[in-house]
């Protein structure tokens, strides 16, 4: 295992498109929700609970070698919103282009042929993952920063929060980031027995209702 795989796929200049998408940020701040740092916080938080823990069980699951076709059935089986599967397709796409230039592999050409339009992003993390020699709970950490780390980046764009300010809001969270890939990691693991119902179900509405008024904007700063 190279840990050094880990830090070129969470490095936020990996070209996987992540830099376009607020990961419900920009919704958030319109609606009044997120409105500086401690706002921030809390919506970081509910985010990684709730999303952010059904990507990283589905993207470690994906790296434990899980197959990415059952693993995307169930991807979209808990992504409500129809604008958010675009999304989570897309991105998978992207990151699949640069995968395969990083670290040509098998399994990656499988599932690219497979879904030709992409498959769902934490799945296509978690094969990626696989195919650079990491583990699960590596595809997991991977999975869960992006899912505060998106929103922390793009409110510093949205509303000019200072980046220091934004920076301490993802250190705070560091702890309940440690104990929910742990979570991830488990879940993942009863998938090899027990099959993708074994996967968190978590639910975050306010995300889903808030991705499906962004689609309709006019005007926006980021893809979702």
């Amino acid at each position: 295992m190279s840990r050094a795989a880990l830090l070129v796929l969470a490095d936020g200049r990996f070209p996987a498109g992540g830099h376009a998408h607020s990961g419900g940020a920009e919704a958030a701040v319109r609606a009044g929700r997120i409105t500086g740092a401690e706002s921030l916080e809390d919506f970081c938080r509910g985010r990684l609970h709730t999303a952010g823990l059904v990507s990283a069980s589905l993207a470690a699951a994906a790296a434990l070698g899980v197959d990415p076709a059952a693993l995307d059935a169930a991807a979209d089986a808990r992504t409500p919103s129809a604008a958010l599967r675009v999304t989570a397709r897309r991105l998978g796409r992207q990151l699949m282009r640069a995968a395969r230039a990083a670290w040509p592999s098998g399994e990656l050409d499988a599932v690219a042929r497979e879904f030709p339009k992409g498959a769902h992003q934490p799945v296509v993390l978690g094969v990626a993952a696989r195919a650079a020699g990491l583990g699960a709970e590596d595809a997991a950490y991977c999975s869960a920063y992006e899912s505060v780390s998106g929103p922390a980046t793009a409110v510093v764009r949205l509303l000019s929060l200072d980046p220091f300010d934004a920076t301490a809001v993802l250190a705070r969270l560091a702890p309940e980031l440690d104990l929910m890939v742990d979570q991830a990691g488990e879940a993942a693991r009863r998938v090899l027995d027990d099959g993708v119902d074994a996967l968190p179900a978590a639910s975050a509405p306010l995300l889903e209702v808030g991705a499906e008024a962004h689609a309709a904007w006019p005007v926006r700063l980021f893809a979702s």
